[in-house]
């Protein structure tokens, strides 16, 4: 299993629609939001995402072909 930490940055469009928990269903990934920020026009989320290395790759494929900005992230982002 591989794990990765990313922040996504989510456009105003899609603050309201359930991206993480469709990124865990379709493509059996398991999310850990680790933290986050959300207001009414743009909203982020430090999120771990553990899983195969392929079905990782495709995840991050489709959310950056919906518009949510994938930034790699180093270390643990809660102290």
């Amino acid at each position: 299993m591989a794990k990765l930490r990313v922040q996504l940055t989510f456009p105003k469009n899609l603050i309201e629609q359930p991206v993480i928990y469709y990124l865990g269903k379709n493509f059996n990934l398991v999310t850990n939001i680790r933290r986050a920020n959300v207001t009414e026009g743009r909203g982020w989320v430090a999120l771990e995402i553990e899983g195969e290395q392929q079905d990782i790759e495709m995840g991050i494929r489709e959310l950056e072909a919906k518009g949510v900005i994938v930034s790699a992230l180093e270390g643990d982002v809660v102290e």
